[in-house]
């Protein structure tokens, strides 16, 4: 588990120490830093020459664009600093700043053996963006990225190729399963998660061997049988949204790093409420998750699922120590403008130690307009 993240002249971002947790929330307004702060993972992990001490600003996972677009703008010093801490290693680059090269060089190395732990450590890494695939009328195929790396894609391209491979074998965690499903299997659970956004949906995939695609479509349930298939274009974008992430979710190992841009894209708030609970849970069960959100939603089924963890004595839920919220805002004066991030501490009745400004207050301003 990554347990500590410096960031040093990177993006709006002038310094950085933060500890990190099994679960770990990122919110603020738009422009505040967030997407920043994630970059720095994705560029750590798309450098596939980092053993080189070289890394790639523009890759599979981030497009940050040359030096000058990586650089703090108000930086002192002509370097952008990284620092990824774990249970046992700690690893530190400073790279040097050239302002119109796309991969930049640092002075500090490190050993093939610490790499060997740097690479083992992130090899299980899960990263979906906040701009999924949408609604499609057939879905790509992989056997390389599903079956062998079991991965689904930034976009959650091969979220249906992988529940067609999967979805009748793979046995969810137990910690992680819905109480309305009719098996621990990934079919079952993923109906019963998504029965939560839309009730009574089921999923079916057919896999076309012809042309290495998969046809995806949902049914919902009648009081004695189901109704007819229907196209994914014809039922909306949310499920098709969600449904990279369920899977995510419901898959995770051990030490598997899972990062999430915008997980409420689309779903109504008792969606994102549940969502909230089963990130919780999926955090609890041993993966490490960074979510980008702007949902007070996810954020309350969070706080639900760590009091009903203290409550229940850690049968349900997640620990309270397990949780790290990040309120990223901006500090502005006559010399720079740069990000700053306040941690806020959950006890064990899912209430926060604080609550700034522009963090959970919009409801309540917009009430006292109707006064």
């Amino acid at each position: 588990m990554i347990t500590q993240i410096e960031i040093k002249n990177f993006k709006s971002i002038r310094k950085a120490y933060i500890r990190t947790k099994k679960l770990n929330l990122l919110m603020g307004l738009n422009g505040m830093g967030k997407s920043s702060f994630i970059q720095m993972l994705l560029l750590l992990m798309q450098s596939d020459k980092l053993e080189e001490r070289v890394i790639d600003l523009n890759g599979g996972l981030a497009q940050i664009g040359r030096g000058q677009d990586a650089l703090y703008q108000f930086a002192e010093d002509d370097f952008i600093e990284f620092g990824i801490e774990f249970e046992e290693d700690k690893f530190n680059w400073k790279f040097n700043y050239q302002k119109d090269k796309d991969k930049l060089v640092s002075d500090i190395g490190f050993s093939k053996k610490q790499m060997d732990y740097f690479r083992e450590k992130t090899k299980l890494f899960q990263y979906i963006s906040a701009e999924r695939i949408g609604p499609q009328d057939i879905y790509e195929a992989s056997s390389i990225t599903v079956s062998d790396k079991k991965q689904l894609g930034q976009l959650g391209e091969f979220a249906a190729y992988y529940l067609n491979v999967f979805g009748s074998e793979y046995d969810v965690n137990k910690k992680l399963q819905h109480p309305k499903a009719n098996s621990g299997k990934l079919n079952a659970q993923v109906n019963a998660w998504l029965g939560e956004i839309s009730p009574g949906i089921s999923l079916n995939t057919k896999y076309i061997p012809e042309v290495n695609k998969v046809i995806l479509d949902y049914q919902f349930d009648l009081e004695k049988t189901t109704t007819n298939p229907f196209r994914p274009k014809n039922v909306g974008f949310g499920i098709s949204y969600v449904l990279p992430i369920v899977l995510a979710l419901l898959t995770v190992e051990e030490n598997k790093i899972i990062v999430i841009e915008n997980p409420e894209s689309h779903i109504h708030p008792k969606g994102q409420a549940k969502l909230g609970e089963l990130i919780s849970l999926a955090a609890q069960s041993g993966a490490q998750i960074f979510i980008e959100t702007h949902s007070d939603h996810i954020l309350n089924g969070i706080r639900v699922a760590v009091k009903n963890f203290h409550s229940s004595n850690g049968v349900l839920g997640i620990s309270k120590d397990n949780v790290n919220i990040l309120f990223f805002d901006k500090i502005t004066t006559d010399k720079e403008q740069y990000s700053k991030i306040t941690p806020i501490r959950v006890d064990h009745k899912g209430e926060l130690d604080e609550y700034p400004t522009d963090f959970l207050d919009e409801w309540s301003n917009q009430l006292l307009k109707l006064l």
